[in-house]
């Protein structure tokens, strides 16, 4: 059984979101809320989040519902699908690690198809557990989740981590990295490593994270970074 929530400030919106739901041949818990505090004071585990951006304005709107539960600790994290009747919201999903979005009005196949990856997504956390590393730093060890880290930078003899919660140095080398993240991390110059999940836009000199920070591209590494990349977005949509 997987828990399905809607949040939507609109009950005509949760009703029919709803019945979408339950005309999915995947069996859901269905859980509503009408705005995003009663969905941060719920304390029950979330697998599947429909979640409308523009929600009453008295309140935290969705964007910034989903930056709140992306900083919990708790793991699995939630998969988002963001719906939304405003398009220009939708590159702002990429800084909340969102699966998917879905413009308003909500068409019954499109919802149908992206109901099918996201639930494939929420079986594939099941089944393999967030990885995470350990980095030996400022003479502690510190374990970062793999989701967490947009990229990692070669500074002479250490790397730097870039992660949610900011960036710490240790000693590594870069290509032992590589080789051990494969996959879900590319070498697109010689002196970063990029996690995908991050990649917002690229071009053949430069790409942008999430964010908006922008790192150069080897164009050594472009060839094989497109073809990373695109096996990544196939792999995330259950292709």
């Amino acid at each position: 059984m997987m828990r399905t929530a809607i949040c939507d400030d609109e009950g005509t919106a949760r009703a029919y979101l709803a019945s979408l739901v339950r005309a999915q041949p995947i069996s859901s818990e269905i859980v509503e809320y009408a705005c995003a505090e009663d969905c941060l004071r719920d304390s029950r585990k979330i697998d599947l989040l429909f979640l409308d951006i523009a929600l009453d304005a008295s309140g935290p709107n969705g964007m910034a519902l989903a930056q709140k539960l992306r900083e919990r600790s708790s793991s699995p994290q939630p998969v988002i699908v963001f719906v939304t009747g405003h398009e220009e919201y939708v590159f702002d999903a990429f800084d909340v690690s969102a699966f998917q979005y879905l413009l308003k009005p909500v068409d019954e196949e499109k919802f149908s198809q992206v109901f099918a990856r996201a639930a494939a997504q929420v079986e594939a956390r099941r089944r393999k557990p967030a990885r995470s590393l350990t980095f030996p730093s400022a003479g502690i060890n510190r374990t970062v989740p793999l989701d967490s880290i947009s990229y990692i930078e070669s500074n002479d003899h250490k790397v730097i981590i870039h992660w949610k919660e900011g960036k710490f140095s240790c000693y590594a080398k870069l290509r032992d990295l590589e080789a051990e993240l494969g996959g879900q991390f590319c070498r697109v110059h010689k002196g970063y490593l990029v996690n995908l999940a991050y990649v917002e836009a690229y071009s053949k000199t430069e790409l942008t994270l999430a964010g908006g920070e922008r790192l150069l591209i080897s164009k050594y590494k472009y060839q094989d970074f497109v073809k990373a990349h695109l096996r990544f977005l196939k792999r995330s949509a259950g292709l």
